[in-house]
């Protein structure tokens, strides 16, 4: 996962689920590195600040990477500190109290970016367009750039999110995370935090599974910026190329494969089942759908306010007047939206791969 906005999510290779009927079962497929393995980290730093944690974020991280580390919280808080003292935009930094584990996540892809950002974009521009409500009601729907919260000791974020502001209260309407090759888990636990825990009407959930890329390989050596610049922009644009004619299908240059297959993009939504649910409840989605498909989009069928999406999610119940008002759908997803933002996606997260990784 990881915020659109100026703060500071990521991933982890595992199976998505399969397409059911009703209540779905997965299996839990995390990453967690045990804490008792303490290395030294850079001398400077002080001997508190010799920790596995601090450790794993000074590493390199590939894009939409995600770490889990058995932490405590003082530990967590520790790096923490660090991190806001050399005011790092990456790795961010979260705390799951309720497993005492810290996550540690890398910048997201420009394909991670595309997906939530145009999700948020293409509701609150449904919405703009409805004939119901008046422009200034209209004007109040907003896209969050603040994804840090924290409750009972658990630090959380968002990849995006919709507020409703108010004169005197802004209100979390929906909430979205994206993970490329993420683990369903940690998915579900992520958005389960915004509806069970912060109260979001709706949570929507993307997970984009790629395939068939194997060990990433080594970028190609560059004799100087100017030559990685026009190497990289020659065969992203040969990677539009190639997606005009194959959609969803692997980005492939001299040989090696850039980007890997689409097995499956699933999106699904969450609501709270009701209102004593637990904080560390993990929700099952309330509408399930496929959208790509071993390589093929599969989303033909899928309702543009896929089923449940309506006015009520964006704007509450009381600024709105009418339930007709409030059930309105709001017919957010088509299939030029989303193939236009995935297209570009996948074209600039393969050609940023061949740029030099950073040490």
């Amino acid at each position: 996962m990881c915020a659109i906005g100026d703060k500071r999510g990521g991933s982890r290779s595992a199976p998505l689920p399969e397409r059911k009927e009703g209540k779905i079962k997965r299996k839990v497929n995390t990453l967690v590195l045990p804490a008792d393995k303490k290395t030294h980290a850079n001398q400077q730093l002080t001997k508190m600040e010799h920790t596995n944690l601090l450790e794993i974020v000074r590493r390199p991280l590939s894009p939409d990477m995600e770490v889990e580390v058995q932490a405590s919280r003082e530990e967590y808080e520790r790096v923490e500190a660090i991190l806001e003292n050399e005011e790092s935009k990456y790795p961010r930094l979260w705390y799951d109290a309720t497993r005492n584990v810290a996550i540690v996540a890398a910048p997201p892809s420009r394909l991670h970016s595309n997906m939530a950002g145009g999700l948020l974009a293409s509701i609150i521009r449904e919405v703009s367009r409805n004939q119901g409500i008046s422009s200034e009601v209209g004007d109040g729907v907003t896209l969050s750039t603040e994804s840090g919260n924290t409750r009972g000791g658990t630090t959380r974020g968002w990849d995006g999110a919709i507020l409703y502001q108010e004169p005197n209260r802004s209100s979390l309407m929906i909430a979205v995370e994206v993970g490329v090759s993420q683990s369903y888990e940690s998915l579900r636990a992520a958005i389960s935090w915004s509806v069970c825990v912060l109260h979001c009407r709706l949570g929507i959930v993307i997970s984009i599974r790629e395939q068939g890329r194997g060990q990433p390989p080594e970028p190609p050596q560059y004799s100087s910026i100017h030559d990685e610049n026009a190497a990289v922009g020659e065969a992203e644009q040969d990677f539009r190329r190639q997606l005009t004619e194959r959609p969803y299908r692997p980005l492939v240059r001299d040989g090696v494969i850039w980007f890997g297959r689409i097995k499956r993009v699933v999106l699904e939504t969450y609501r709270i089942p009701d209102e004593d649910v637990l904080p560390e409840t993990l929700l099952q989605p309330s509408r399930s759908f496929t959208i790509v498909e071993d390589g093929e989009f599969v989303g033909g069928d899928v309702p543009p306010n896929l089923q449940e999406v309506v006015l009520g999610d964006c704007i509450p119940d009381h600024v709105l007047s009418g339930e007709a008002i409030v059930a309105t759908p709001v017919n957010f997803f088509r299939r030029a939206w989303f193939e236009a933002q995935f297209k570009d996606g996948m074209a600039s997260t393969a050609s940023s791969r061949m740029r030099p990784r950073p040490e």
